[in-house]
């Protein structure tokens, strides 16, 4: 353990829900760099956290139960809480599935510790090894939901966004607007999008997931359209805070006349072809032209907008200046 990673306070938060059988394993697994283990258990009905409390000897170990489920964004946002309380620098979140190897949490933080980056996440697809034991479901599932993600959010160049293996700058964190946070599994996109709100730098850190005989909650299949439609929602939010509301650069007018351009074009051509398929009438080299140039120009325009985007993910860290 290097000597900035022992200046700094890390709590860690495992929200559990049905993870009786593996939890008293995954917390096992924690080391000395790890100060608190705050264990949330989210009106678990094995009662998970009366069985930390009755077999784990632990003195960093803190149990916190719901009385109502909130979801695993809510446990977690219950466990950030916490650590605000005992004063952690560094809030980890490790599920209680056994899926995520807490030794791998001194890599995690790397980037927070150096000052590159206010939230680090784990990236399943970095190395192609681990990919092969991965479902097809789900691989499939997160290859849909990281580009959906990479819109919303605004982070293009991260992947795997649902990895539920994450650290945040305390200081970064209480910035965020937490009630405001999807308590379901949404939890870990939605957190992207109002870090990218906030301009906090999010780091990708490769890691090796872990697939057992546990069983995962998260079905892709049940929560693929939902999910698009809720990244769809905070896409058209970041677009109209970020380039209309907090700012209005030359990217602003490329969308508005370019989504304009595009319209018109697409409603006036198709306008057009319709009359001429039913009049049997061809089309003039001139209403091609009207209909064509604005879909090109307006193309354009958006192609212009979208590198712009891209190259405005966040890059100066914000924890160092709070």
């Amino acid at each position: 353990m290097d000597t900035a990673t022992a200046a700094l306070s890390i709590a860690a938060v495992v929200p559990c829900y049905r993870e009786k059988h593996q939890i008293m394993t995954v917390l096992s697994k924690f080391d000395v760099l790890i100060n608190h283990i705050i264990v949330i258990d989210d009106a678990c009905p094995e009662k998970t956290g009366e069985f930390v409390r009755e077999n784990a000897n632990d003195p960093r170990i803190q149990v916190v139960i719901h009385e109502k489920n909130l979801g695993v964004g809510g446990a977690t946002i219950s466990g950030y809480q916490k650590a605000f309380e005992l004063g952690a620098d560094i809030i980890v979140k490790v599920d209680g599935d056994g899926q995520m190897d807490p030794a791998m949490i001194h890599t995690l933080v790397q980037p927070i510790l150096r000052g590159e980056a206010d939230y680090a996440k784990g990236n399943r697809f970095y190395r192609l090894n681990g990919l092969a034991k991965m479902p097809g479901v789900r691989l499939f599932g997160n290859l849909v939901l990281s580009f959906a993600s990479k819109m919303s959010s605004g982070y293009w160049k991260i992947f795997d966004p649902t990895n539920g293996f994450t650290a945040i700058h305390q200081k970064v964190a209480q910035e965020l607007a937490l009630d405001k946070i999807s308590n379901d599994y949404f939890f870990e996109s939605d957190m992207l999008f109002q870090l990218n709100i906030a301009r906090a730098v999010v780091a990708d850190v490769p890691i090796q997931a872990i697939y057992g005989e546990e069983t995962s909650s998260l079905n892709i299949s049940r929560i693929l359209f939902p999910f698009v439609g809720k990244h769809l929602a905070n896409f058209f939010r970041r677009i109209a805070y970020s380039y209309f509301l907090r700012d209005f650069s030359i990217a602003s007018i490329e969308l508005i006349i370019g989504l304009t351009f595009v319209t018109f074009g697409a409603i006036f051509g198709g306008l057009e072809w319709y009359k001429s398929t039913v009049t049997g009438t061809t089309a003039t080299a001139g209403t091609v032209i009207i209909a064509a140039l604005p879909l090109l120009v307006g193309s354009q325009l958006l192609i212009s907008f979208l590198n712009f985007d891209v190259n405005n993910q966040p890059n100066q860290p914000l924890h160092p200046n709070l």
